[in-house]
């Protein structure tokens, strides 16, 4: 055989580079089947074929509306807030994301995982990037102007987490909780649109949601951890190393405790008994759900760890409907 044979595993990895596809992409995702090609890159740049994390962002806004309302009544107005914070959710991952793109360009360029992504595979250049990324920052802030004042200055403000992220690596070993402030915000964006004021309880909702981050995302950084040591990037995977399950299961209590009380604070007198009993089910199914995690977790399996971190999805929906449910208590 020639030295320069391929084989059917290379002629695939080939045949998925001429195409523009991600390496971590969801298989057969919208994106590489459905959007016109030249949108493509801009929407792999956003992560549209990587929806998780969209979800991610999202569900720390919808645990702050639905537990708002089920303390202080249900306002026509939440379903703005619930669609708005979707769209938004949506746009600002997206333009977060191209921001950490532009930031990673060379790094990307060195990990197995990334350089395939749409900067360092040459795809899209820094200037088209940039340009993107503007793009979805206003629109994102065109929905956000149609929420109260200080839900706006709350949203605002949150763009200096947004910036600061994409560097925390080189300086921290602890960016993820970098990535847990960034985006977990919505939960008290969220309350203070529903309520214009913020209180206790969505604090202790958004520190619950900053464990579930750490949580999540070391499991999503032991993809990275061998790639990472050789070219010095920094993440809690390579910090708690072999004592990852011991430490995940620290901040998988931390995260239930912090929403034990968030919900508590909000419901138990405001909204009564039922209420609160509905919340603490939904805070009790999410602690299960990391507690299964946790229980399938192999930190050096690379495909195991991307679906227990996509997993997280259902995790975080658990406390929203149950929450929902507490509205209705």
């Amino acid at each position: 055989m020639s030295d320069t044979a391929e084989t059917p595993e290379v002629h695939s990895a080939l045949d998925r580079a001429v195409e523009g596809q991600v390496a971590d992409a969801v298989k057969g995702n919208w994106v590489d089947r459905l959007a016109p090609v030249w949108t493509r890159p801009y929407l792999r740049l956003s992560r549209a074929d990587r929806p998780v994390g969209t979800w991610l962002l999202y569900l720390p806004c919808l645990w702050g509306v639905t537990l708002a309302a089920a303390s202080t009544g249900f306002r026509w107005i939440d379903l703005w807030i619930v669609l708005g914070c979707g769209i938004g959710a949506f746009l600002m991952r997206g333009a977060g994301c191209t921001w950490n793109d532009i930031t990673d360009r060379n790094i990307d360029g060195e990990v197995a995982r990334t350089r395939s992504r749409p900067i360092p595979s040459g795809q899209v250049t820094v200037a088209q990037a940039v340009f993107w990324m503007v793009i979805q920052s206003l629109a994102a802030f065109c929905i956000l102007i149609t929420f109260n004042a200080a839900a706006i200055a709350m949203g605002v403000a949150s763009l200096a987490l947004v910036a600061i992220y994409p560097f925390a690596k080189r300086f921290t070993w602890w960016p993820q909780v970098f990535l847990g402030l960034a985006f977990n915000w919505g939960a008290m964006l969220a309350w203070v649109a529903h309520t214009g004021s913020l209180s206790l309880a969505p604090v202790l909702l958004y520190l619950a949601g900053i464990a579930w981050t750490i949580f999540y995302d070391t499991i999503y950084a032991h993809q990275d951890k061998e790639d990472d040591a050789l070219i010095g990037v920094k993440s809690t995977a390579r910090l708690f190393a072999e004592n990852t399950p011991v430490r995940l299961q620290q901040f998988l209590i931390a995260a239930t405790g912090l929403m034990v009380l968030g919900v508590l604070l909000a419901l138990l007198r405001p909204a009564g008994g039922t209420a609160a009993f509905m919340g603490l089910i939904g805070t009790a199914g999410f602690a299960l759900h990391m507690s299964w995690q946790l229980r399938r977790l192999d930190t050096e399996n690379t495909d195991r760890c991307l679906s227990l971190f996509r997993s997280n999805r259902d995790a975080g929906l658990i406390p929203v409907l149950c929450f929902g449910l507490a509205i209705l208590a």
